[in-house]
């Protein structure tokens, strides 16, 4: 896997970049964190992280954007992702695109979701020319959904779904879904 050339997004605090190989370690950290993961699915074993980086990586090859790598610019600390997914699985709302994001405990609480969320925002709607983009998470996932809500999405309860990929009973599988359009993005831009 290299860095390879794409899209790098910065904030006033952040730098949202491609992956490179000494992210892979403290992003497997990350992935396997129970309360990072909570919200997403069982902690990944290494090998299932970097898998996963590979995917992304892949998506940014394919697509031209992806779920970026997340440095803090005063440190180079790398603190997990943020960015925009392609989804295809079966719901009433895809093929959509999602923004979303993965942080390391240590970098919670700090805004660092919602500035590198509206920076994929402003990506997604300035750049690719996106109608809308939309957000997912579970039920019980209080925090992303007040980013979400930070980030000017809303939620209808009637667009609210299970997890396909989920059995029935799964604690996991109740999830919420936010949108924003590119209007209320624009809207909300000029208000400021």
């Amino acid at each position: 896997m290299s860095a390879g050339r794409g899209p790098r997004l910065t904030t006033p605090r952040l730098l949202l970049r491609r992956w490179q190989p000494s992210d892979f370690a403290p992003f497997a950290d990350l992935n396997n964190d129970p309360e990072v993961m909570r919200h997403l699915s069982e902690p990944m074993t290494v090998l299932e992280s970097d898998a996963f980086v590979d995917r992304i990586e892949e998506h940014f090859r394919t697509d031209g954007y992806g779920l970026w790598a997340l440095e803090v610019r005063a440190t180079g600390a790398f603190v997990g992702f943020a960015g925009l997914a392609r989804q295809t699985f079966e719901a009433p709302f895809n093929p959509s695109v999602e923004v979303g994001w993965r942080l390391a405990r240590a970098a919670w609480v700090q805004g660092y979701a919602t500035e590198a969320g509206g920076a994929a925002l402003d990506f997604a709607f300035e750049v690719l020319e996106l109608d809308e983009v939309v957000s997912i998470t579970t039920a019980g996932n209080a925090r992303s959904q007040a980013v979400m809500r930070r980030l000017g999405m809303t939620r209808d309860p009637a667009d609210d779904f299970e997890q396909p990929h989920l059995p029935l009973g799964h604690p996991l599988r109740p999830a919420v879904l936010h949108r924003i359009s590119r209007g209320r993005w624009a809207a909300n831009r000029e208000r400021g």
